[in-house]
């Protein structure tokens, strides 16, 4: 599966952090203060960010419960109007659970929206991310009543119904704050679930971070600590051929997208970006690009010869084709080209609505490093495979990508408000940093010049695209409101700048 990322960014399935409590256990720390530590973590944050008023605790059946009771016990001591209302009678509870609710010298309620009268406050500990069926009975009805009456609710791990390894739906009511524990999980980041769990605190409970040597996570979430080191190097005796020479094929008439995929190519550092420019519908092709791009060259190309030949020069060191291309067979056949010239190359846009009828004509023609840049509606068309309802389809995003990726045997990066980056090896990247800002026309043909951009400087596929993805998101969170696309490259500079804050550089011989 290649070398684990850097665990600091992990993502833990439920069943990972599980084993991670277990071996935590195993070095010594009891579940007794595990789990008082956890609780503890949860009536901090409440304290924290409210002022005291009455609370209602929500305990479940499990372990996720005696964290509520700490949590509970925790509030009472720092002064707040607690009450506790259990799904189960207590002497149902067992280990740790159970002792912690001995701990609780109050009364305890029958968990019903009844139990909800009078509370400010309701804390969901209830089930945490192992629940593997749709949330009903009594701690729905509850929780979907605290929601009708806007009352504020805290989740213990998740809340209740949202599944932790999907970001899946099962009965969740929207959370203001999520406390989980050592590290995120996947449901954390993915839609839905990354707007049910409101503002997220990882809190630290003594886990050591040895517990890595048992556990192999495959998912992330997207941040420099994955890819800085690997971000191409602006070396002082370098020069623009060895920066790499980005190619964007644009085409007729609407070249708007291809001129921002250059543009922001070159922006993230690629040494020389070149624009193969259609002329084979019209003469004005060449005149439009040309006096719409300065730093960037123009070549224009009338037969498939002249495409030829711009491969056949060895300096040219990534590929792009799709923003503006058209769909029809001869972007077909252009694509097919650029992958047999095996250079690093994204498909974006229609080069993929290109393959929709003959995917696997696409598939096969992959064999080097290649990265896809869809969003949904593509993804669908471009992996029937993986659509809802298909025969043995994966239902969660992350499957899906990583399905798509294995089939197609390219980076696929499935894009959206929690963009997925995976692997054919598994491998997968869960980005959280995209501002709302980015759903305007274009940013996608800008990113796709970002991926190729690092592609030409020699960066990793994997990487290369996880780094593009991130810094698209800060380029328009550094923007703010009222964003373009065509805005978005000439937001990197600051963010490079930004970045090299970060890593304890001084000055751009460090990072770019």
């Amino acid at each position: 599966m290649g070398d684990m990322l850097n665990s600091s960014a992990a993502l833990l399935t439920a069943a990972q952090m599980g084993e991670a409590d277990r071996l935590t256990v195993a070095s010594g720390i009891s579940e007794m203060r595990l789990m008082e530590n956890a609780g503890r973590a949860v009536a901090q944050a409440i304290v924290q960010r409210w002022s005291p008023r009455p609370a209602l605790v929500l305990c479940g059946p499990g372990n996720n419960g005696g964290d509520g009771f700490v949590a509970a016990l925790c509030l009472a001591q720092s002064g707040w109007p607690v009450r506790v209302a259990s799904l189960v009678p207590c002497e149902q509870l067992k280990g740790a659970a159970a002792q912690h609710a001995a701990l609780w010298q109050g009364p305890v309620e029958a968990l019903t929206p009844a139990a909800l009268d009078g509370a400010a406050l309701v804390v969901d500990a209830i089930f945490g991310a192992g629940l593997s069926r749709a949330l009903e009975g009594a701690a729905a009805q509850t929780l979907v009543a605290a929601s009708q009456k806007n009352t504020t609710i805290v989740a213990v791990d998740v809340p209740s119904g949202l599944m932790g390894d999907t970001g899946a739906n099962a009965g969740a009511v929207p959370c203001a704050l999520t406390v989980t524990f050592f590290r995120k999980k996947p449901g954390h980041l993915i839609q839905p679930g990354r707007r049910l769990c409101g503002e997220l605190v990882v809190a630290d409970i003594g886990t050591p971070e040895s517990v890595f040597d048992g556990i192999r996570p495959d998912a992330f979430e997207n941040d420099p600590l994955l890819w800085t080191a690997a971000l191409p190097l602006l070396h002082p005796e370098g020069n623009k051929y060895t920066r790499g020479h980005a190619l964007v094929w644009g085409g007729w008439p609407t070249t708007g997208a291809a001129r921002m995929a250059a543009h922001a190519a070159a922006r993230v550092g690629a040494g020389l970006t070149t624009v193969a420019v259609d002329a084979s519908r019209s003469d004005a092709a060449l005149p439009v690009y040309a006096a719409a791009l300065t730093s960037i060259m123009v070549s224009p190309v009338a037969v498939p010869r002249d495409l030829d030949k711009l491969l056949a020069d060895d300096r040219i060191t990534g590929l792009l084709i799709g923003p503006g291309a058209g769909a029809g067979p001869d972007t077909r056949a252009r694509v097919l080209a650029m992958l047999h010239a095996s250079r690093a190359t994204v498909l974006d846009a229609d080069a993929l609505a290109a393959f929709k009828s003959e995917p696997s004509s696409l598939f096969r023609a992959i064999q080097g490093a290649c990265v896809l840049t869809p969003h949904e509606g593509e993804f669908a068309r471009l992996f029937p495979g993986t659509n809802p309802g298909a025969v043995d389809a994966p239902s969660d995003k992350l499957a899906r990508s990583r399905s798509a990726a294995r089939a197609s045997g390219a980076i696929v990066v499935l894009k959206g408000s929690d963009t997925v980056i995976a692997a054919p090896d598994g491998r997968a990247i869960v980005n959280a940093n995209a501002p709302p800002n980015l759903a305007t026309a274009g940013t996608g043909d800008v990113l796709a010049g970002m991926v190729l951009g690092l592609l030409a400087q020699g960066m990793e596929p994997f990487l290369a695209a996880a780094a593009a993805v991130w810094l698209h998101g800060a380029a328009a969170a550094h923007f703010g409101p009222g964003l373009l696309a065509e805005d978005l490259p000439d937001r990197l500079p600051a963010v490079f700048r930004r970045l090299a804050r970060r890593a304890g550089a001084h000055g751009p011989d460090n990072i770019r």
